[in-house]
């Protein structure tokens, strides 16, 4: 099955996600054609199963397996990968969590020998005990919860795509109830249970983990997090938007084939074939003036070494020039570390700002005239009738300037106190969750203060709303990264972009300092890349930046691992069975192997 899938094809189901509605229509077809969507599904299921038992030296014939199973497909696809299973010699238990079971599911389990263990005193399940006692309900708990712990594999099948919000009922007292067995708090996202190796069995999730915002990737309640997701048809949102896509594990996607030509995607990944997009190629007929000239206003007398670094990796960036802006002692560094960048004011084609300046409850003598000089280059990018009118900041062609039509500018660390309240999506803010929830409160933007544990939460909402709050386009910086900007072809449209290629060693001093003048460097190359037609939208250029800056990352510290990782495509023949962790780098590594992130995006 796998060597038919297209390049362009598999590149869609990767790198796309859809929602839950989407794949209900999706898959529409199929069903009244009659194929047999949960067949294949349940196989899936079981043949992923046997690899993992089989990973961890568990023959089938000696594994214990637990399937938990819902009422509805989801939990038909697991009695199905269960009665297979059971087949196969393995101990099969099924813990009924609701008050049914899929009757043909059912039916093909039963037929196995395998057991069934209910849960719910209320149940209708044909041969099983019911309406028995609260107090033996309790005992029927502590043993399906015994069952669990002792079992090679769990089977997730409680919840599927139809149920939204936080899991309730008997699904939700089990799961809390096996997480507390776990040592894990379930509530808050903060540990998984890829934490506790050890402490408990291999959880196998069906199309995705019981608990976790299908759609919008939060975590609304108690969950399972997975050690791998057999995914069917098309990827999940919760694949990809954080915390969820962190419970998910590994991801197996199984393509039955849907019509995903027209869909359109819920969320997409940044991947090599688009970032490769964004970078500029020279050229004979280039010079250092068509290939983007980026200025800096960044680090300070407190903070120069930001000024190094984000000099230093616009410049490694494909770009023809750098000029930067900035107090006498950051100047003679930037100039020791880089010689070929210009000092002083000039044309560019994108701004850097921010990096490694104070913020206003942080300054110092000395601090002032770089906040100064940001101030009165941002107040052109202010969309108020009075925009475009004040002292040039450094560049003369921006007097009476449209804000629209100014050179698109990154606002980084100390500078994002001083974003106007309403700016054109040329201006890019790239700020981390504490930021972020700082730039929020400053704008009223829920009625209250934000918490930085609030944006972990749900970080795609919260970027689309200081996206939609201010028009600037959002970086908001982690693991898997959210991108938030104006789509080209629809004004009214957010246009949501997901980044997870770098290695958690990209989490050190100094590295968001790097990514804002990658940022900078391929704006720089959009601005001078031709026609407006031609020119790829700013959120786009911005989300290849970030991963440019991860693959550098990753050159950097030999490092496989990364926020996220692509699905495996079931029957293709590939496999992620790991990653190796490299070695720790500092953010000067980072700028050292820029050029080699390049040549392998456009080799």
């Amino acid at each position: 099955m796998g060597e038919s899938i297209d390049h362009e094809r598999l590149q869609m189901l990767r790198f796309n996600a859809y929602a839950a509605d989407t794949v209900r229509e999706l898959e529409r077809p199929l069903l009244d054609d009659g194929v047999p969507l949960m067949r294949m599904a349940a196989a899936a299921a079981a043949h992923e199963a046997k690899r993992m038992l089989g990973a961890q030296g568990v023959a089938l014939e000696d594994a214990d397996v637990v399937v938990l199973a819902g009422a509805g497909d989801n939990g038909g696809d697991g009695l199905f990968a269960a009665a297979q299973l059971a087949g196969e010699d393995a101990r099969v238990t099924v813990v009924a969590v609701g008050r049914g079971l899929h009757d043909a599911g059912f039916a093909a389990f039963a037929h196995s020998g395998g057991r069934v263990l209910v849960l719910d005193p209320e149940a209708e399940i044909p041969g099983c005990v019911t309406g028995f006692s609260a107090g033996e309900a309790g005992e029927r708990l502590r043993v399906a919860v015994d069952l669990v712990n002792q079992a090679d594999l769990v089977m997730d099948a409680m919840t599927g795509i139809g149920v939204s919000g936080a899991l309730h009922g008997i699904a939700a007292t089990l799961t809390s109830a096996l997480l507390d067995s776990w040592g894990i708090d379930g509530r808050t996202g903060s540990e998984t249970i890829q934490d506790h190796p050890g402490e408990r069995p291999l959880v196998l999730a069906v199309d995705t983990p019981s608990g976790i915002g299908v759609d919008d990737g939060t975590l609304p309640g108690p969950y399972l997090t997975a050690d791998r997701t057999v995914m069917f048809g098309a990827l999940k949102p919760c694949a990809m938007l954080p915390p969820a896509a962190y419970a998910c594990g590994k991801v197996t996607l199984v393509d039955f084939g849907f019509d995903i030509d027209e869909a359109e995607p819920a969320a997409e990944m940044m991947d090599a074939d688009l970032a490769s997009s964004a970078i500029l190629v020279p050229s004979v007929h280039d010079m250092k003036y068509t290939r983007g000239v980026v200025g800096l206003v960044t680090g300070s007398t407190r903070y120069p070494g930001a000024a190094v670094l984000g000099t230093s990796a616009a410049a490694r960036s494909g770009i023809g020039m750098v000029r930067y802006l900035g107090p006498q002692r950051a100047q003679d560094l930037v100039l020791q570390a880089l010689p070929e960048a210009v000092i002083g004011k000039g044309h560019v084609n994108a701004w850097v700002v921010g990096s490694g300046v104070p913020a206003s409850t942080d300054t110092a003598d000395g601090d002032d005239i770089q906040r100064e000089t940001i101030t009165r280059l941002l107040a052109h990018y202010a969309l108020t009738d009075e925009s475009g009118t004040n002292d040039d900041g450094g560049n003369a062609a921006m007097k009476d300037t449209h804000p629209d039509a100014m050179p698109p500018i990154v606002v980084d660390a100390g500078a994002l106190d001083l974003l106007p309240a309403r700016v054109p999506g040329n201006v890019v803010i790239t700020p981390h969750a504490g930021e972020l929830a700082g730039l929020l409160t400053r704008l009223d933007a829920i009625n209250g203060p934000v918490t930085a544990d609030q944006v972990m939460s749900a970080p795609v909402r919260y970027a689309q709303l200081a996206h939609e709050r201010t028009g600037a386009t959002v970086v908001l910086k982690g693991a898997i990264s959210v991108i938030a900007g104006t789509d080209p072809y629809d004004n009214n449209r957010t246009r949501t972009l997901l980044c997870g290629r770098a290695p958690a060693w990209l989490g050190t001093a100094g590295a968001g300092d790097v990514l804002a003048g990658m940022i900078g460097a391929l704006l720089s190359q959009s601005d001078v890349s031709g026609s407006p037609d031609d020119t790829p939208a700013v959120a786009d250029t911005v989300a290849a930046a970030v991963y440019l800056h991860g693959l550098a990352a990753a050159i950097a510290s030999h490092a496989t691992q990364c926020g996220w990782r692509a699905p495996e495509i079931y029957g293709a023949g590939e496999r992620n069975t790991g990653y190796v962790a490299g070695e720790p780098i500092i953010a000067s590594d980072v700028i050292r192997v820029i050029p080699q992130a390049i040549a392998k995006l456009i080799g």
